[in-house]
């Protein structure tokens, strides 16, 4: 997909920040094939998990009925499935190989060296915020560009303190005051899904906006069935821990609803509860429940389009024209 959408003439980009370097590589090799405009790649910059071995068996116990629901019994332990690219020399070793136009982080920022040698072999760097003081902070460290996420954004919410102070500014207040408090180019996001709202997040003085939720039904995005055929039925998204440990807005289903009525206190930290999240997903969908995935989604899901992802930046763009 985003091969299809650099083609197209926007920004494709690469969620790399689950994979291991090999399969990374790989994606980047893989794209490379099939465009030879610029594409994005992204990873996470989230502090190491902050172990807890009572909590993480707590929430082992807690979620044992839903388990037993599907006939199957939850993970005896819990593993910190992902790395932070800011920890990971192979990771980093590779993207100074492969050279990428554009390399984005969420949830904090690279380590200065990193930064610099990235800098140094000609990758442009973008990072997100979800506040003004965020956005300062990727200013200072040298970064090229910010992400303003807005609080109706879909999936992880990039705040690099989960447990810290959350402004929860829609997308416009945060892109207007990212524009006037820092001196970089600020890239819209949060719940834009169409050539109008493109249009608008430029008149707010964003440089540019990224979609998201817009490209789930694509025929191309990674989304399984279950997911995009939640996604055609819109309605409501929910912000929700209990998925991986981390804030991040999801598509209301049978898990957020059990989430409700649980204290973010009470679940491990990120990533450590994304891997029991995804063993139960996976017996729920063998028992035929598809209710139990991390089905991301911006607050604009009512307005998402199932098309080809090139035909749909095309009608970006269109909308756009018509707009301006």
């Amino acid at each position: 997909m985003a091969a299809a959408v650099s083609n197209a003439g926007a920004l494709g980009s690469l969620g790399l920040a689950a994979l291991d370097v090999e399969t990374a590589a790989e994606q980047i090799a893989q794209t490379r094939q099939k465009t030879q405009r610029p594409f994005g790649v992204n990873f996470f910059c989230h502090e190491p998990a902050r172990r807890d071995a009572v909590l993480e068996q707590s929430w082992i116990e807690h979620t044992a009925p839903l388990f037993s629901k599907f006939g199957a019994v939850p993970p005896v332990e819990l593993n910190e499935i992902y790395r932070s690219f800011r920890d990971n020399d192979a990771m980093f070793r590779m993207l100074l190989e492969t050279r990428p136009a554009v390399v984005s982080f969420h949830f904090g920022l690279p380590r200065p060296d990193q930064i610099s040698a990235l800098h140094e072999v000609g990758c442009f760097l973008i990072a997100s915020a979800t506040r003004v003081f965020e956005g300062q902070v990727v200013e200072r460290a040298g970064i090229d560009a910010v992400v303003a996420q807005g609080w109706g954004a879909g999936g992880h919410r990039g705040i690099f303190d989960p447990d810290g102070p959350d402004d929860r500014c829609d997308t416009e207040t945060l892109t207007r005051r990212l524009v006037r408090e820092t001196n970089l180019p600020v890239i819209a996001a949060g719940g834009l899904m169409d050539g109008q709202h493109v249009v608008a997040a430029l008149g707010w003085g964003a440089s540019a906006a990224q979609l998201g939720t817009a490209f789930v039904g694509c025929p191309e995005s990674a989304a399984d069935e279950a997911y995009r055929d939640r996604l055609s039925k819109g309605g409501s998204t929910v912000m929700t821990r209990v998925i991986s440990g981390r804030p991040a807005r999801c598509l209301s289903n049978a898990f957020t609803a059990w989430g409700k009525g649980v204290s973010p206190d009470g679940v491990p930290a990120y990533p450590c509860a994304y891997d029991l999240a995804k063993a139960l997903n996976g017996v729920a969908k063998a028992a035929g429940e598809t209710g139990y995935g991390a089905q991301w989604s911006g607050a604009g899901c009512d307005r998402a389009r199932s098309m080809p992802a090139g035909k749909l930046v095309k009608e970006l763009i269109a909308e756009m024209q018509i707009c301006s």
